[in-house]
């Protein structure tokens, strides 16, 4: 567990890169099996117009391509946030070893939240799932990120009565 919190912390120094580049704060790091970290990843969907462009993505990517492998077998991906369907599509086919995630994403979260799929027994992998490892942190994390940004937009956008001040002006 304390090796979980520490490449918990890592991911989250991703998160905070993805949030200084104004996206949603989600880090990734994969560690293999001597403790070595291999890659890392920060949300850049805005940043790249790419919506697979997630941290778990970016991740696998970097990994399968220092490895010159897609087979990620011995790895273990640290995710701040619980990943969605797509990623844990990837994380099935890379056949990564163990997934431990921070928060948990009751709108979109694959690894039990919303839906269960990494232990769905159909599939013909099976990955280890940690959830909750920072919890706290993590969620804390991106509870400010949205905070923030709802009152950003509270403030560019006019109130009711100037919205009709403007109205009856054009």
């Amino acid at each position: 567990m304390a090796d979980d919190i520490f490449y918990m912390r890592l991911a989250m120094a991703q998160a905070r890169l993805a949030a200084s580049l104004n996206e949603i704060p989600v880090g990734a790091v994969i560690v293999d099996s001597e403790g070595a970290v291999i890659a890392q990843g920060c949300n850049r969907t805005l940043t790249n117009n790419d919506p697979s462009a997630h941290a778990e993505m970016l991740a696998l990517r970097q990994a399968g391509k220092l490895l010159s492998r897609y087979r990620l077998n011995d790895l273990t991906l640290y995710v701040t946030l619980e990943p969605c369907i797509m990623c844990v599509g990837a994380l099935i086919h890379s056949r990564v070893k163990r997934v431990v995630f921070g928060a948990y994403d009751g709108k979109t979260g694959a690894c039990g939240s919303m839906f269960n799929l990494l232990c769905d027994k159909r599939h013909n992998h099976r990955i280890e799932v940690e959830g909750g490892v920072l919890y706290s942190e993590c969620a804390a994390m991106l509870q400010s990120f949205f905070r923030e940004r709802r009152k950003l937009l509270k403030q560019k956008k006019p109130s009711p009565s100037a919205q009709s001040v403007l109205k009856q002006k054009g």
